[in-house]
């Protein structure tokens, strides 16, 4: 063995002659540095599965969106605390899906509970903190299409009894260990598109203030939260803006226009005569800003909104039946007619709903 090194290293010398050191070491850098190139794309997709394998879906269940009446539920024996205790969630949660925008994720700490409603249903499961959400709410999708294809809305919607779809546990059962297994999901998940609609529409995300307690009793953390969650229909995106509501959206700013207009000349005479009322000058900023502050709830949803937009709608007509010594009857029919078509464009225009076409 010994005698043939030689060969070999003499075979390799012509080969390697009139190539300085330098040119060597360029070389093998080159082929180094294509190489990773080449081997990147797989290492980060083995990086994706590796961490997959370390985190897991745990449970799940279809539950009616309407009364939180439980449909069908995976039937798991977890006997861990932590997951028993994240499964009394479940029930606070399906209280509470009708306030809800489709799309949520609450965090508990050592798992996650994701879930997605539409058509009147709301698919929920619950997983360890480090499961990806392009994977979980994939989970859900294919949960809510298998379900529409198998039950009608006939049958959901007249269920009483709970658990009534229990055979439905037999497809969550398979689509849990597929998930549970990411080297069976490799050739059946397109992960960019995904990705891509959870960074266009990300899981909205509750909070445990929203949520209450799930013991049934009021603690004092939850009390001082009450104030966050009144806030948390601002978060909801409101209904597409009709051609109804543009109209409304320039006439009440016509309105306001008008009123910051003839403030602004009762402020001019109330300067030349000294005998003017001031009051009409407060009036008509009042009604002003009664005007903006319509364009406001037409545009964004608050808390409370449907309210406010009757107060304003009241101060207005306030306004009007002060000014009514300034202004003739058609003015005034005028004004008080764009308050209540704003009005009820402010109702119409509703927080969106669940979306039926719903898709990751």
């Amino acid at each position: 063995m010994m005698h043939r090194v030689p060969r070999l290293a003499e075979r390799r010398l012509p080969a390697q002659q009139g190539r300085s050191q330098k040119q060597e070491k360029w070389i093998q850098s080159r082929l180094f540095t294509k190489n990773c190139e080449l081997l990147e794309p797989w290492t980060e997709i083995a990086k994706f599965f590796l961490f997959v394998e370390m985190s897991m879906v745990l449970s799940a269940s279809v539950v009616r969106v309407r009364d939180g009446l439980p449909l069908s539920a995976s039937t798991d024996y977890e006997q861990n605390m932590g997951v028993q205790e994240c499964r009394k969630y479940f029930k606070s949660l399906s209280k509470k899906l009708g306030q809800l925008p489709d799309r949520c994720t609450l965090k508990t700490g050592q798992y996650n509970i994701n879930f997605i409603s539409s058509l009147g249903v709301s698919y929920m499961m619950l997983c360890t903190e480090n499961y990806p959400n392009v994977l979980a709410f994939s989970f859900l999708d294919e949960l809510q299409k298998e379900f529409i294809s198998t039950y009608n809305m006939m049958k959901t919607n007249t269920a009483v009894r709970p658990y009534c779809f229990i055979e439905f546990d037999n497809f969550i059962q398979r689509t849990k260990q597929r998930y549970n297994n990411p080297r069976s999901l490799s050739t059946k998940i397109n992960l960019s598109d995904m990705q891509t609609e959870i960074k266009l529409r990300p899981p909205y995300q509750v909070s445990m203030c929203e949520l209450g307690s799930p013991n049934g009793f009021t603690s004092s953390f939850s009390v001082e939260c009450k104030s966050a969650s009144k806030i948390s229909s601002a978060h909801q995106r409101l209904e597409p803006v009709t051609l109804p509501g543009i109209v409304a959206f320039i006439l009440s700013l016509l309105c306001g226009a008008l009123n910051l207009i003839r403030g602004f000349h009762a402020i001019e005479s109330l300067l030349q005569n000294d005998g003017e009322d001031f009051s009409y000058v407060i009036a008509f900023f009042l009604g002003t800003a009664a005007c903006l502050y319509q364009c406001y709830l037409l545009i964004y949803c608050t808390g409370w909104r449907n309210v406010k937009s009757f107060l304003t709608f009241g101060l207005i007509c306030l306004c009007n039946m002060y000014l009514y010594e300034l202004r003739n009857l058609w003015q005034l029919f005028f004004h008080v007619t764009v308050g209540v078509f704003v009005t009820l464009q402010i109702w119409l225009r509703q927080p969106q709903g669940k979306s039926p076409d719903y898709n990751v």
